[in-house]
């Protein structure tokens, strides 16, 4: 099936986790697939590993100047836009007595700001009828313990979301949030567990979930496939949670 055939997306942090399984699945999908990451390596790499004719860009969307180069790209590549997926985010983990400015600050400038500022930019780009997901996260809504920063960059998006469907509805560009739970991600071994202890780390805390295992990353790029396609068509403004049920306990 190619129900994204012809259309043009961009996945921002689509070299890893969510943002490449998102790629790829668009890719294999039919659209023509445009990945952004910091490190060009990476962003290369995973470009090639994707195929399709994936295109890797490098820039931190934390840095205005990225979104304009962007822009630019896209514009001389393809002319326009059709999906639009908000996905790279950091996350450090803290009590709030322990929180620096310097770890707030880059959670916000990342995950909230880059989003903001990069569905700004693109947005004269983004064709009548288009499609942007927000990858936010179970964290926005369910307390977590040394969440409380990142939560706050996440529940800022659900905001977002709600007011951009409303603001763009006379172009038809439809905005949703999609709301992960724990899922096996690199992001894991971010957190400082090793691969060693990564095996039981994923049964102990799969054990919290209703589900009784982390998610999949491509379950959530099923997720945000269905949210971009016209099976969608009626969905907009809303939080999609797709945690395997953590958000009731």
């Amino acid at each position: 099936m190619e129900n994204l055939k012809g259309k043009v997306a961009v996945v921002t942090g689509g070299n890893s986790g969510i943002g490449k399984a998102t790629a790829r699945l668009f890719a294999e999908r039919g659209a023509q697939v445009v990945i952004t990451g910091r490190r060009r390596d990476a962003v290369q790499t995973a470009a090639a590993e994707i195929g399709y004719g994936v295109i890797g860009l490098t820039g931190d969307v934390a840095e205005l100047d990225h979104h304009a180069r962007l822009v630019e790209e896209i514009r001389r590549r393809f002319g326009g836009l059709d999906i639009f997926v908000a996905n790279a985010g950091v996350i450090s983990l803290a009590a709030t007595p322990d929180v620096t400015v310097a770890d707030y600050d880059r959670q916000f400038a990342v995950n909230t700001r880059g989003t903001f500022f990069g569905v700004q930019a693109l947005l004269p780009l983004l064709r009548d009828g288009g499609s942007i997901v927000l990858v936010g996260s179970l964290a926005a809504t369910k307390v977590l313990e040394n969440h409380a920063v990142y939560a706050g960059t996440k529940a800022a998006l659900a905001a977002f979301a709600r007011n951009w469907a409303l603001e763009l509805k006379a172009r038809r560009i439809r905005v949703n949030v999609l709301s992960p739970g724990p899922v096996d991600t690199p992001v894991v071994t971010k957190l400082g567990v090793s691969d060693a202890d990564r095996p039981a780390f994923l049964e102990a805390m799969g054990e919290k979930i209703p589900a009784g295992r982390f998610g999949d990353v491509r379950e959530l790029a099923r997720a945000a496939l269905f949210l971009v396609s016209d099976e969608s068509s009626f969905v907009n403004g809303t939080e999609l949670h797709v945690d395997g049920g953590m958000s009731l306990t």
